[in-house]
């Protein structure tokens, strides 16, 4: 008996084109004209097809390496993929594993030469058709730059979004938005580019705004992340010939004139919430509203970061630090990084401290506590996961704070319980319906019609309570595998840590503990498990 493949893919949870069902639906019926009733599904949900990173898809060609089946049928080819090298690929495994590939809407078959050929001429015209879209993107991007309109999302500092109304060129009225000074925030803004002309680091800027407690509009600590932000943001230069010449340098596309007056708006730079585009995708535009920046200055800031940045040192892998990322200020909270003392002849090496990057940012202002001696606070911790182990009953109540005894809860028998009421539910609203269907009365048809709506609403309620029971039931059992993962790993810990390297013996201890507090004036840890 023949076997096919059935695979469906929709890119999101939307209810636009061809659902997963239909896809499959149309499949079925073009497979039964072909005398193949048997048959194995493959669903991706909301994945793209630009590349084949998903997961049935991964599992179908797992399986057809295992020679499951004897065609693979998709309801459309862009289905299967929007990649030439991708497609091509997909057509070699199937040739190699003797797979013929079908296309309903297209209507190829690769069991024959032309329908060969066909495929892949149709899969460069699918890749040629995201490219061109790709393409219309940008150009749409560029029209919509020229306007020097806002597009909207998160406004930078010293600016909010106001909408502005106007006619077109068919006097339609029309809405777009530009950004509204804040006069006090931009104060801050033309302090933090004096500041960083005067000192030139953005430590000593960081430093110098933990001190003096600025804050950001977001009423946080400015960090040096933030401040680089601002720093680099041209929608606060007023755009001149020279900025507009050191932007294209970088490989961004420029659009309007520039006037010395108004600031510019950067355009297609990110990818999602944290990626970045290429540098070339971006555009900078010449926006509605004014700059406070001379171009000057701002230039003099860009040269000035790109100077520190290449004679910043390398960063390398230390071999010391086996807390790093888990010691946390008992006072601020703050996480303690790795510092080192004077090379002492005696140790060989410069001994190695953990401190508080707050109290190191803000020159003691903001925090005082004091430094952990590395050597000290790391014995500290791995004699405590030792003693741990040892102390078979504190590890015991260690560990009971995070179970919770699901048994008690007679959470199945609940379940069971709603099950069965669900089903006499299901079954009275059945016989209802039949009863419901030999009813010339309408006022019994009434009451029976009620009956039935209000079973169906307890079913309603049931279920969500049974829906909630199931993930509470999934949550717990996470949970106790987590704290078994942690129990055992402590009891390999004093069996392992001695002979392991100094990434195995991190790695160890990332595993058993969240963080580790440490009191400087006490001279006290506290471990906190996962």
């Amino acid at each position: 008996m023949k076997t096919a493949a059935i695979y469906s893919r929709k890119s999101k949870y939307t209810g636009k084109g061809e659902s997963i069902e239909n896809q499959i639906n149309i499949c079925k019926d073009y497979l039964s004209k072909l005398g193949i009733y048997d048959y194995i599904v493959y669903e991706d949900e909301g994945y793209s097809g630009k590349n084949v990173d998903r997961p049935e898809f991964k599992k179908l060609l797992a399986d057809a390496k295992k020679r499951k089946f004897q065609f693979l049928i998709c309801y459309r080819l862009d289905r299967v993929s929007r990649n030439i090298a991708d497609f091509s690929n997909l057509i070699n495994t199937l040739e190699k594993y003797e797979i013929s590939f079908i296309s309903v809407s297209e209507q190829f078959d690769t069991s024959t030469p032309m329908g060969r050929a066909m495929m892949y001429i149709a899969s460069v015209f699918a890749q040629l058709e995201r490219e061109t879209i790709a393409e219309r993107i940008r150009d749409n991007m560029l029209e919509l730059a020229k306007s020097g309109r806002w597009l909207g999302g998160q406004t930078p500092t010293g600016f909010k979004s106001t909408p502005i109304v106007y006619l077109d060129s068919e006097l339609k009225e029309r809405k777009m938005f530009k950004l509204e000074p804040i006069e006090e925030e931009l104060q801050l803004i033309k302090l933090l580019y004096s500041k960083y002309l005067e000192l030139k680091s953005l430590s000593q800027v960081e430093k110098y705004c933990l001190q003096n407690n600025i804050k950001t509009k977001m009423n946080k600590d400015f960090i040096k992340s933030k401040i680089k932000t601002i720093l680099t943001n041209p929608v606060y230069v007023k755009a001149t010939k020279e900025v507009f010449e050191y932007l294209e340098s970088k490989g961004i596309t420029v659009v309007g004139e520039p006037d010395g007056i108004h600031g510019l708006y950067l355009y297609n730079k990110r990818k999602g919430k944290t990626d970045y585009k290429d540098i070339s995708n971006w555009i900078c535009s010449v926006a509605k509203h004014e700059g406070i920046i001379e171009a000057k200055d701002w230039l003099a800031v860009q040269r000035t970061l790109e100077k520190n940045k290449s004679m910043a040192p390398r960063l390398g892998k230390s071999k010391v630090g086996l807390l790093s990322g888990l010691v946390k200020c008992k006072k601020c909270g703050t996480t303690m990084r790795v510092t080192y003392g004077v090379y002492s002849k005696s140790l060989g090496k410069a001994p190695h401290y953990y401190t508080c990057r707050l109290k190191v940012s803000s020159g003691k202002v903001r925090c005082d506590n004091k430094n952990a001696k590395g050597d000290d606070i790391e014995k500290a911790v791995v004699d405590a996961i030792r003693n741990l182990y040892l102390d078979k009953d504190r590890l015991i109540d260690e560990l009971s704070k995070y179970v919770n005894d699901i048994s008690s809860q007679n959470t199945e028998k609940e379940i069971q319980k709603i099950n069965a009421t669900i089903r006499q539910n299901e079954d009275a609203i059945g016989n209802l319906t039949n009863t419901l269907s030999f009813t010339q009365d309408s006022n019994t048809a009434k009451i029976i019609i009620q009956k039935i709506e209000n079973l169906s609403s307890e079913n309603e309620v049931l279920k969500k309570k049974l829906t909630e029971l199931k993930e509470a039931v999934l949550i717990e059992e996470a949970r106790q595998e987590k704290i078994k993962f942690l129990a055992k790993s402590i009891e390999m810990f004093d069996t392992l840590f001695e002979t392991s390297s100094f990434e195995d013996k991190r790695r160890l201890l990332t595993n058993i503990i969240d963080k580790v507090y440490w009191d400087g004036d006490t001279n006290s840890i506290e471990i906190i498990y996962k």
